[in-house]
């Protein structure tokens, strides 16, 4: 719900305040508005409106991570919603780490997987992944421009 995400997005804000040392009282105008591009970088806006819902309200956005044969988490490089470039799906694309390419081959497994069941994955966020929403039907889009699709879910009451 809407209301969720509001939380979600202020809770984030105030994490980011207080992992920078600060309280918001003391925040500069440049540190906040610092702040708030890093919430809304992982976050969409609680928007009510009908053409603009966040992704998780359509019920057709999911966050996604692998575990093992123990039903243990896999280490994916960075926890879900982390605020940092980490977030993004080939941060460890060209490491030469061997602990960091298994990071990436956890999030490409993760992604071929998805992709095969019609999803489509955030650019931004490793974990996250659409279908039938408005980031599902632009990326579709952006692939294939000659069968252009349309959204399918918008904004549940």
């Amino acid at each position: 719900p809407v209301a969720v995400q509001q939380f979600m997005v202020d809770y984030s804000f105030n994490q980011a305040v207080r992992d920078r040392g600060l309280t918001e009282v003391e925040l500069s105008p440049n540190q906040r508005q610092e702040i708030w591009e890093a919430v809304y970088a992982i976050w969409a806006a609680p928007s009510l409106d009908e053409k603009t819902p966040p992704p998780h309200s359509t019920g057709g956005a999911v966050d996604v991570t692998l575990v093992d044969d123990a039903g243990q988490i896999v280490n994916m490089g960075s926890p879900i919603d982390e605020m940092s470039e980490r977030s993004h799906p080939d941060y460890y694309a060209n490491s030469d780490r061997s602990e960091t390419q298994k990071y990436h081959a956890h999030r490409q497994l993760l992604r071929d997987v998805m992709l095969k069941a019609d999803f489509q994955r955030n650019p931004r966020e490793w974990w996250h992944f659409s279908v039938g929403d408005q980031m599902w039907a632009w990326l579709n889009n952006q692939s294939n421009p000659a069968k252009p699709l349309t959204a399918r879910y918008g904004r549940l009451p």
